[in-house]
């Protein structure tokens, strides 16, 4: 298995619904492939990142500091110049 076949299957190999043969391939390439390895934790852990704000939308409003902060940050910011036709 090459690098970029690898990438073909990730999401199936997360997901659980890899053939056991296939599979056997795709953890023989990682235990031989470092850089593989850790894409694949940098993938998973994106996986997690996409999870956890998506969760986060639908428990509700964003904190009140927060929106102050960003709001806070926008007024400060130095206006764009305006472009002329």
């Amino acid at each position: 298995m090459t690098c970029e076949e690898m990438v073909e299957f990730l999401s199936r190999y997360v997901d659980g619904e890899l053939s056991s043969q296939e599979q056997g391939v795709l953890e023989k390439h990682l235990r031989d492939c470092p850089p593989c390895e850790v894409y694949l934790d940098s993938f998973k852990e994106t996986l997690r990142l996409g999870r956890e704000v998506s969760c986060a939308d639908e428990g509700g409003d964003m904190p009140e500091s927060l929106v102050k902060a960003i709001l806070a940050a926008r007024a400060a910011a130095p206006s764009e110049p305006e472009e002329k036709p």
